[in-house]
């Protein structure tokens, strides 16, 4: 397992968290959470236009850098440690690697330009965001004179409120799911912000009304290979957000005074944090060998599913352990640890729980020995 940054990899992150510390701090969380757009949209522009960002993995052709999967997981970890608010997630990772997917050469050429220097904010409307077996049989495609027409509901879909295309996933004839592009502001298009845990990531319930819409591609959805690359970008960006934890847990304990002696220098203290340790590098070391498996196309057919399972389990441990170590103060709004926690939480269960990903780890090495 190779776990290594080349140089210029190391100084692509430098760039990304000076970047993210200047734009993303708490303060600058706090606010942003508490809007309703839930994002500066000058700082996105920035994040697009200027450093490129969102255009990390796409190709050259489209706008993007022409990078690959452990680029863009390195923009994910950091964005994850500074819990960046925007729609990142959704438009540059979830919707563009849908497109890259599925799309043919024209749509690429119409949709991932727009995506990669920010004009274009897309969102992957999935009707299931656990189970990537049930999604897409909850919106219907059904032809029409016209052309096709999508009708159904997604109850959670991540920045819905703020994009400008959608990338809907829906069963037509025979049940079989193709992706299809929709313009999200023309009728028969409802967004209804939902009120959440995490209010750093926006959710929506998106209904469709015999809204017509493009077949993505030729049909094929890829549901599988997008799952597996979206899960590998979120257990690097909860990585990130594990390891801002578990740094300002360390540094309160070498502060925090009880019984004459900082509470880091009690033994069982230094025990906990080293097992919190070996979580967090166990899931690091999975979630890097992840977005290395989907870079070279090598590496085991549950890499992702490993890595998303290690992460959320690594991730809620350190959060649960930030707020106890810090004592009454870590309950507090003032407190920003909360802020992770929540974070912690809705990626724990966000495309699929430890437990599920496990299941699928299992049945895909039956698979492999049949």
């Amino acid at each position: 397992m190779d776990v290594g940054f080349s140089d210029d990899q190391a100084q692509f992150r430098e760039v990304v968290q000076r970047f993210l510390q200047d734009k993303s701090p708490p303060t600058a969380v706090r606010e942003q959470m508490a809007t309703s757009q839930g994002f500066d949209v000058d700082v996105w522009q920035q994040l697009c236009g200027e450093i490129g960002l969102a255009g990390t993995h796409l190709p050259e052709q489209y706008g993007g850098f022409g990078f690959g999967p452990v680029e863009l997981s390195i923009v994910a970890e950091e964005m994850g440690r500074h819990l960046y608010c925007g729609p990142f997630f959704a438009s540059a990772v979830m919707a563009a690697y849908a497109i890259l997917n599925s799309g043919s050469e024209s749509q690429k050429e119409a949709l991932l330009p727009g995506i990669a220097d920010g004009t274009t904010i897309a969102a992957l409307v999935l009707d299931d965001l656990n189970d990537v077996d049930r999604v897409g049989h909850a919106v219907k495609a059904v032809s029409a004179d016209t052309g096709t027409l999508l009708s159904g509901t997604a109850r959670m879909v991540v920045d819905a409120h703020a994009a400008t295309t959608f990338i809907v996933a829906a069963a037509g004839a025979e049940a079989t799911v193709s992706l299809y592009v929709v313009d999200a502001s023309q009728a028969g298009v409802k967004t209804t912000p939902l009120e959440v845990l995490d209010p750093t990531r926006k959710l929506a319930t998106v209904v469709l009304s015999d809204v017509p819409a493009e077949r993505l591609g030729s049909g094929a959805a890829h549901l599988e290979l997008l799952w597996d690359q979206l899960n590998t970008v979120l257990a690097n960006e909860m990585v990130g957000g594990a390891t801002r934890l578990f740094e300002t847990t360390i540094d309160y304990m070498k502060l925090r005074v009880q019984f004459g002696r900082t509470i880091g220098s009690f033994q069982a203290l230094k025990h906990r944090c080293a097992d919190l340790l070996m979580d967090l590098e166990l899931a690091r070391a999975a979630a890097q060998d992840a977005a290395r498996a989907l870079a070279t196309g090598t590496g085991e057919p549950y890499a992702a599913n490993m890595a998303k399972a290690l992460a959320g389990d690594a991730y809620m441990a350190i959060a649960k352990a930030a707020i106890q170590l810090r004592g009454g103060i870590g309950f507090t709004w003032e407190e920003d640890t909360h802020l992770w926690f929540k974070r912690a939480k809705s990626s724990e269960v966000f495309l699929g729980t430890p437990v599920w990903h496990r299941e699928k780890m299992i049945q895909k090495m039956e698979a492999a020995h049949v």
